[in-house]
């Protein structure tokens, strides 16, 4: 509606056509009326050119340029309609561009009516103050302003429709942008949160057990033990090795249970290196269909045995410990049993190996409890639920539920 060009072509071809039209006799008039009829024509195209093209080009209301048509259009058009009624087709364009400068309905209604008014007081000298001017005046005027207010309603409220609507997709495109931008740091912090849990029980459980075995490998060259310090320096290698394994398989962001069945062999691996670190008794016991479980869950019970093994070795001074994994039809479960010195887990401070395995089971959408009792013992317990695709799919996104009873 505010392109200048589209303008100038309406303003030139109307002007143009009216003036033709008296110039080729198709209105009747004589000298003194065409003279002044080509005078109130290019009036209008000056009035155009001078108020209204530079207020349609900037594209911002302006009341003085509004108010200066509104004079200078009214002028015209009455002196061109006294001297020839023929000059009323200019409010074709006299409408529409009150419309366009008032920039609102009260302004283009006030527009409206003074170009009518304008038109009708042209009517009225040209027809000499007869009733018969008076009446056409009316007819054409009335019919003019009362077509042009609603047309002009009409077209303002398109217009004001699609800006609302501009205005809501620059927010919905905003409010889309930012929705992203949490989406992307949600999924940042929470690809953190998995690397800190998979280092802490990988990498920082198997540099703490070389730490004990380094510890004990000097103790027992300190003391002469020659064949025991070899012992626990060949443990010491193998642990490192495995080391090395997690630490690739972090980077090439696989887990560490292999796809074939594999996860009694992964549980009785770490058994054996908890076995050398604490000295303690520990059995192993995995049921055949555990193998079966999908790679999240199998990663999920492997990293929770490891965890729990290693807060045994380092906490509970037990000589018995009880790994196992069972699988009945709703829920695979591990539990850790030690007869160890227990602790009281509600007073006592968890730390960020508990509550990573509580954290990791949650999000597997399993439970996790802790039984423990000072002198008493530690019981680990994690429920996995088995649903459909929990043998070939992934994890499904059940409501979590982590647990801690004393």
């Amino acid at each position: 509606m505010l392109n200048k060009r589209w303008w100038d072509v309406a303003v030139v071809a109307g002007t143009v056509a009216t003036a033709a039209a008296i110039a080729f006799g198709l209105v009747p008039a004589d000298a003194v009326e065409s003279v002044v009829a080509y005078s109130a024509i290019a009036a209008f195209a000056l009035t155009y050119l001078i108020i209204a093209r530079p207020a349609i080009a900037v594209g911002v209301p302006s009341d003085a340029r509004f108010v200066a048509y509104l004079v200078a259009v009214a002028v015209v058009l009455v002196v061109g309609t006294a001297a020839s009624a023929f000059l009323a087709i200019l409010q074709a364009l006299a409408y529409p561009l009150a419309w366009v400068l008032g920039d609102s309905r009260r302004r283009g209604v006030i527009g409206s009516a003074v170009v009518a008014a304008a038109v009708l007081i042209g009517y009225t000298i040209g027809g000499g103050f007869s009733l018969g001017a008076i009446l056409a005046g009316l007819a054409t005027t009335g019919f003019s302003f009362v077509f042009a207010t609603a047309l002009g309603l009409w077209i303002t409220s398109i217009a004001e429709y699609g800006d609302e609507r501009g205005r809501l997709v620059e927010e919905l495109t905003a409010a889309q942008a930012e929705v992203r931008a949490l989406s992307h740091e949600r999924g940042a912090s929470e690809e953190r949160e998995r690397l800190a849990r998979d280092i802490h029980d990988t990498l920082a459980q198997s540099l703490a057990g070389l730490v004990i075995l380094a510890e004990r490998a000097g103790r027992q060259s300190r003391e002469g033990a020659a064949d025991a310090a070899a012992a626990t320096l060949a443990t010491v290698e193998q642990v490192a090795r495995d080391a090395l394994d997690e630490a690739r398989a972090l980077v090439a962001r696989t887990a560490a249970v292999p796809g074939e069945a594999a996860l009694g062999a992964a549980i009785e691996r770490l058994a054996e290196r908890f076995r050398a670190q604490s000295g303690a008794a520990i059995d192993v016991s995995v049921d055949a269909t555990a193998e079966a479980l999908d790679r999240d869950r199998q990663v999920v019970l492997l990293r929770c045995a490891q965890e729990g093994l290693s807060n045994v070795a380092r906490h509970a001074q037990a000589t018995l410990v009880t790994v196992s994994v069972r699988v009945a039809e709703s829920a695979a479960t591990l539990e850790i049993t030690d007869d160890g010195r227990g602790f009281d887990p509600a007073v006592t401070g968890t730390g960020f190996g508990i509550d990573g395995m509580g954290d990791r089971v949650a999000l597997a959408g399993g439970t996790f409890e802790v039984d423990s009792a000072p002198g008493a013992g530690t019981t680990v317990r994690v429920r996995l639920p088995l649903e459909a695709g929990a043998v070939a799919g992934s994890v499904p996104a059940a409501e979590s539920r982590t647990e801690v009873t004393p």
